[in-house]
């Protein structure tokens, strides 16, 4: 499994596969989802959200806006997984500052995985609507507040680690 990983790893960390997810990442976000069209925010970039949040959301997306977000949730927005774990775990892979850290590229891998987890809570309440329940929606929106504390722990590493990385390379330059 180690191995798996180390490989996949070493491929998202090339140029090719940097470039390529990167403008898969931002076609998605800029283009594909706020081109669905729900009538409203989707689920997803919700902090967090209560029984009450998501009924208005459903009754504001309406019948057919719940069954495109019901088909985008476990389509478009598996995809959308993919393409940034892959992005930040090959950023966090290549930049890092010491080899020993390059179980650091797991934490986009984890907050993919779940992302799906959140997904499937999403679709699910999106297909049982008006049947859904108050702890239903907390366990949704639990999975929902974890991934974006996890996205921002990745997005800060893959930062911090490229920051690092550019003031090693200033550094050689002056010496």
């Amino acid at each position: 499994m180690n191995k798996f990983f180390r490989k996949y790893f070493e491929f998202a960390a090339g140029t090719t596969p940097l470039i390529v997810t990167f403008i898969g990442v931002v076609v998605m976000m800029l283009l594909v989802f706020p081109a669905l069209p729900v009538n409203g925010e989707l689920i997803d970039l919700k902090l967090q959200y209560t029984l009450a949040d998501i009924q208005v959301a459903m009754l504001q997306y309406g019948a057919e806006g719940r069954a495109v977000y019901a088909l985008a949730s476990p389509t478009v927005d598996t995809l959308f997984p993919v393409l940034y774990v892959t992005f930040f775990a090959g950023l966090i892979y290549r930049f890092r500052p010491a080899e020993r850290l390059w179980v650091m590229a797991f934490i986009p891998v984890f907050a993919g995985l779940w992302d799906l987890c959140e997904n499937a809570q999403i679709t699910a309440m999106l297909l049982q609507f008006p049947d859904i329940s108050a702890s239903q929606v907390g366990v949704a929106s639990f999975f929902t507040t974890v991934k974006h504390i996890l996205s921002a722990v990745y997005e800060l590493t893959a930062v911090v680690f490229l920051l690092m990385f550019l003031v090693r390379r200033l550094k050689k330059g002056f010496v």
